[in-house]
């Protein structure tokens, strides 16, 4: 292991009279609105740890940042958000770009009431198409059309870039490292859901 490999490895730095475990910013980084925040509880609560209070208020305002920066390409192929979403569950589906309005609820995690407007809205604008299932005349299958096809493939490759260039301050070994501590925590938290 090198010596820049040990750095990773390191304890982390703690203030002159911290509570042991708690974390300080690094040297290099940037004092933000966060560290405000953190600091000012920690003058009147020394007596807790905040290091998770600061990571979770920065990914609160990195989601608040990112939000509207992907929102401005779908809103640009006149979609909302969640109509991307349905669109581009039926485009990774891949040939016939076929899905039930239930199964498409689920890969979203939404309801089906919250569904069945979101298909409305699509349909009216001519982006999928519904119709009777075969094996189960009770139940409609949900088409993507060629204009759907069109729209969600090019607004996927303007979405790609977009985030891309959203990320594009990290080193790629930063960004590998991110995702790796996303998914333990995604992982973490969806496995302690109720």
């Amino acid at each position: 292991m090198s010596a820049a490999d040990t750095s990773d490895h390191a304890p982390a730095p703690t203030s002159p009279g911290a509570a042991p475990g708690r974390r300080v910013n690094s040297p290099t980084a940037a004092p933000d609105a966060v560290d405000a925040v953190v600091a000012a509880w920690e003058r009147e609560r020394p007596d807790l740890d905040l290091a998770a209070i600061a990571v979770v208020g920065r990914l609160g305002r990195v989601s608040l940042l990112l939000g509207p920066a992907q929102e401005k390409v779908f809103t640009d192929f006149g979609l909302q958000r969640g109509e991307f979403d349905v669109l581009a569950a039926l485009r990774r589906s891949g040939t016939p770009y076929v899905l039930s309005p239930s199964r498409l609820s689920d890969l979203l995690m939404l309801s089906r009431a919250g569904m069945t407007n979101r298909l409305d809205r699509l349909e009216s604008a001519g982006m999928i198409e519904r119709s009777l299932d075969r094996a189960d005349r009770r139940s409609f299958q949900i088409r993507l059309t060629e204009r759907g096809y069109a729209t969600v493939d090019s607004a996927m490759t303007r979405h790609a870039a977009n985030v891309t260039a959203l990320l594009a301050g990290l080193t790629p070994r930063e960004l590998t490292s991110l995702d790796t501590l996303a998914r333990k925590l995604l992982h973490d938290l969806t496995a302690a859901a109720p």
